[in-house]
């Protein structure tokens, strides 16, 4: 375990297996290759590598594209889950309370919704959570969640209170039909890193931790007899076999059952298939499949409605911008930027007139922008105010831009978060 250092490439064997990772990359010029003062990181190797970084790891990522690990697997989903932390007024506060809500301000327009727990001391963790499986690109994430905080419900909650922290994060929600294969040679993939949250129990920490231990289980065999640097295919059969396998195999239809009835009709059929699955075992659908990516149930801007949204208060509602400050994100200034565009044509060739270009809504802080110079549009990359997120190598419809290791493990600084 090495804190502080950023896991930026797969390292390989001659083989062709996992071995390690480089970790600690500093010093590389705009073009990606070494600039002065040029530090190239250490090669972490072992006899086996756990890859856990969680929803979208951009190891991960490269892994099941080597490994082909998604082969006859549904695409992943994910939700864009944006978190803000406040310190009440004794009265407002309701230790141990839990809140869950769904459906408004989103209505028809995507699925979703928002959590709510009073913990500490006069401390309330409140957020939002947005399928990214939505169809119209003018949809903005960021206001549906300072716009939800506007309900006469939950306003009143805030009086007196402070803001004093805001983060976000993407969740995995493709459940048992997105679940890559796991095991490839060399090394793991545990947790959200293949995507083990329960959607409609809205968890996945327990999935996680059991995973790290079937991990642990099927390494010491493997050391225990010798062998290095195979497939742990014994890691995927206990998944599939334990606890995680039953606990997602009887969800594994309200996902996608939402997205295609939406949600009353959705979660009706979802929750008769989880009464169902509870009593009798199996379901009443039987599986039911994640017809596309979210970057592919991005629609045409002509086919939806612009939404208009109001402008936030300053007082239960804030702008992008102010909450990233409370997010305690920060970037060593010179580094090149780590969100890297295949063709840097496509935000303003294709993204603009086809899409509204979305990523100047869907990142929830603020990193992309469209700006006129000198009478034409530019796309704009404000790296420095990532907070590590993910949604942009998820959501953009034209799948341009692919999330990167900063150098030196820059990023977000979540206090209690």
């Amino acid at each position: 375990m090495l804190p502080g250092f950023a896991a930026s490439e797969p390292v390989y064997s001659q083989g062709g297996a996992l071995k390690g990772v480089v970790a600690g990359e500093f010093g590389l010029a705009e073009d990606g290759k070494p600039g002065p003062g040029y530090e190239p990181g250490a090669e972490v190797v072992g006899k086996y590598v756990v890859i856990a970084e969680g929803a979208r790891g951009s190891i991960a990522k490269q892994l099941i594209r080597r490994y082909k690990l998604d082969e006859g697997r549904d695409p992943p989903k994910f939700g864009l889950g944006m978190k803000e932390l406040w310190e009440l007024q004794p009265g407002r506060h309701r230790r141990g309370e839990v809140l869950h809500t769904m459906g408004w301000p989103l209505g028809t327009r995507a699925g979703g919704g928002s959590f709510a727990y009073h913990f500490g001391e006069n401390l309330l963790s409140i957020g939002f959570v947005v399928h990214l499986d939505y169809a119209n690109p003018h949809l903005f994430p960021y206001m549906e969640f300072q716009r939800f905080k506007h309900h006469p419900e939950i306003a009143p909650i805030f009086e007196g209170g402070r803001r004093i922290a805001y983060g976000a994060r993407a969740i995995t929600e493709g459940g048992w039909q997105s679940l890559p294969r796991m095991s490839f040679p060399g090394g793991l993939l545990v947790g959200c890193a293949a995507g083990m949250v329960n959607v409609p129990r809205i968890k996945g920490s327990h999935n996680a931790i059991h995973s790290g231990r079937l991990a642990a289980d099927a390494i010491f065999e493997a050391l225990d007899e010798g062998r290095s640097g195979d497939t742990l295919e014994v890691f995927d059969e206990a998944v599939a076999a334990g606890a995680i396998g039953r606990d997602l195999k009887r969800v594994r239809n309200v996902k996608p059952l939402w997205s295609r009835y939406g949600l009353l009709g959705g979660l009706a059929r979802g929750g008769a298939d989880m009464w169902w699955a509870n009593l009798f075992g199996g379901t009443l659908f039987g599986t039911v499949h994640h017809r596309k990516s979210d970057a592919l149930s991005t629609e045409a801007a002509s086919r939806h409605p612009v939404i208009e949204y109001p402008r936030p208060d300053g007082r239960i509602s804030f702008d992008r911008l102010t909450n990233v400050s409370y997010s305690g994100t920060a970037h060593a200034e010179g580094q090149p930027c780590h969100l890297r565009l295949w063709d840097p044509e496509v935000p303003i060739a294709v993204n603009l007139p086809a899409f509204a270009e979305p990523a100047q809504r869907y990142c929830p802080a603020g990193v992309y922008e469209v700006v006129e110079q000198d009478g034409q549009p530019e796309f704009v990359i404000n790296a420095q105010n990532c907070v590590h997120c993910k949604t942009c190598d998820i959501k953009d419809p034209s799948t341009n831009i692919t999330w990167a290791v900063p150098q030196g493990g820059d990023g977000p600084n979540y206090p209690n978060m």
